[in-house]
């Protein structure tokens, strides 16, 4: 019996990239944006980090960080500057060098989405901010993804669980400061004005529910507090008296022999 085949998710993430000039498409991308620019907006920092499906779709323009890099999965003719070209699961950059990492959709379009989060915490300076978006397996948009019988556009990503990804993220030494769902609109192209508009007031009406197509997760590296060494005698802080043997200088202590007289 034959093995499936596996999953070339960076194909699926060429398609994704194509999807994202449908109307549907811009519309998700414009909101993906606004959350990120109001939520990050005011960080700044030495560098920026942006892990995703293509380097065509920047986010958090908005905050004031020195450098900004941006990955992109493959190589293309005339990649402008601060485009690097790099496996979202494999990061071509030193720990601690990054005050700020968002990853769009990269842990949806990899084969090895822990290792895309462990990835990014590597790089991430301590009391820095993740930043990540996905797609909400919990939603309308998730159970066209179950249906979807081919793995075009967004129905081609894993849209793995919010509780998942905070799981993984807090295991990885971070906490949660903010996690929710956003986009209440139908996972459709094309309806009718009126029946379009009409669903999605209902949906936007109930946005309280955690049913929007994707989520957002904001997370803060942890800084752990260094356990003191107790100190260890070194040979320049010991000092020998005269006749009295070795002794440690710091107690000031001295000792004293008992001499008895002989009859």
């Amino acid at each position: 019996m034959s093995k499936p085949e596996a999953i070339d998710y960076p194909v699926r993430g060429e398609s994704f990239e194509r999807w994202f000039q449908t109307p549907l498409g811009r519309a998700l991308l414009a909101d993906q944006r606004r959350m990120l620019d109001h939520e990050l907006g005011k960080l700044t920092g030495a560098r920026q980090l942006q892990v995703g499906i293509s380097h065509r779709l920047p986010l958090a323009t908005g905050t004031d960080f020195s450098q900004k890099i941006i990955t992109t999965p493959r190589w293309y003719p005339n990649i402008p500057d601060g485009v690097a070209v790099c496996d979202a699961d494999e990061l071509p950059f030193p720990g601690d060098s990054m005050d700020l990492v968002v990853l769009h959709h990269s842990a949806d379009f990899s084969r090895y989405p822990h290792q895309v989060l462990r990835e990014a915490a590597r790089v991430l300076r301590g009391e820095g901010t993740i930043a990540l978006v996905g797609f909400n397996p919990l939603s309308l948009w998730g159970l066209r993804k179950f249906t979807s019988r081919n793995g075009e556009g967004p129905w081609g990503g894993r849209f793995l669980l919010r509780g998942r990804m905070e799981d993984w993220l807090h295991l990885l030494g971070c906490n949660m400061e903010l996690s929710v769902t956003r986009f209440f609109r139908l996972p459709i192209q094309r309806s009718g004005r009126k029946a379009q508009s009409r669903a999605d007031r209902i949906l936007t009406e109930n946005s309280l529910l955690p049913v929007g197509a994707y989520y957002c997760i904001l997370a803060k590296k942890r800084v752990y507090a260094r356990i003191p060494r107790r100190p260890v005698w070194r040979q320049a802080k010991v000092i020998t008296l005269p006749g009295t043997g070795t002794v440690g200088a710091s107690r000031g202590l001295v000792r004293r022999r008992t001499h008895t007289r002989q009859e």
